[in-house]
C-alpha cells in the first residue's frame, strides 16, 4: 500500500492510499464510470454500465503481469482507479498495454490522478511491458497534462474518428516507453 501526502490536504483529511483493486470496489468504479459516461466525452461509452457488466472487465486484472488495476481511497471511499490492459489481442502487441484512469468528480485536481498513475506505472516497470498507450478524447487539457507529467509523449491525433451524442470527437494518443533492463 502506498501513501502520498501530495494527494491529501492540510485541512485534516485522511491521506490517500493506493492499492490493487478488489471485487468489492466494483460498485464505486461503476459509479465513477457512469458519471463520466453521462456527463462528459472522456469515455466514448454512451450507455451506463452495471456491476455485473463490468465483472468480466475486472476479472482480467492480476497482482502480477501487465493487466493491473489500482484504486485510490481516502478511508473507505474510492476516489478513482487506474488500469492497464492489453492494447490489442495480437501477439505482436504482447508488450504493449493501454492505460486508463477515472476519478470521482470531487477528487479531480487534488493529485489523486498522479498518485494512481505513479502506482500503476511503477507496477508495470518490472513486467514484460515495453510501451503504455493512452487515448484521450479531446478536449481534455487536464488528462493531457497528467500524462505529460508522467512521461507520456504525443504520437498523433485521430480527428473526428468517433461519434458521441451526435458530435464528432477527436482523440490524441500518447505513449510512454519502459526501458529494458
Amino acid at each position: 500500500m502506498s501513501r502520498d501526502s501530495q494527494a491529501s490536504s492540510s485541512a485534516g483529511l485522511e491521506p490517500v492510499t493506493v492499492e490493487p483493486g478488489r471485487e468489492d470496489d466494483l460498485p464505486a468504479i461503476v459509479e465513477i464510470l457512469n458519471y463520466t459516461i453521462l456527463h462528459s466525452n472522456a469515455t466514448l461509452d454512451t450507455q451506463p454500465v452495471t456491476v455485473a457488466g463490468r465483472r468480466e472487465w475486472f476479472e482480467c486484472f492480476a497482482a502480477t503481469g501487465p493487466c493491473r488495476l489500482f484504486v485510490a481511497r481516502r478511508g473507505s471511499r474510492v476516489l478513482g482507479y487506474a488500469a492497464s490492459r492489453p492494447y490489442r489481442e495480437h501477439e505482436g502487441f504482447r508488450e504493449t498495454v493501454e492505460v486508463s484512469i477515472a476519478l470521482d468528480i470531487t477528487s479531480r485536481g487534488q493529485g489523486v490522478g498522479t498518485v494512481l498513475y505513479r502506482a500503476l506505472l511503477a507496477s508495470l516497470a518490472d513486467e514484460p511491458v515495453h510501451v503504455a498507450l493512452a487515448g484521450i478524447v479531446l478536449p481534455n487539457d487536464a488528462s493531457v497534462a497528467l500524462h505529460r507529467k508522467l512521461g507520456f509523449t504525443e504520437v498523433g491525433t485521430f480527428r473526428e474518428y468517433a461519434v458521441k451524442n451526435g458530435q464528432y470527437l477527436s482523440s490524441v494518443w500518447m505513449e510512454r516507453r519502459f526501458p529494458h533492463l
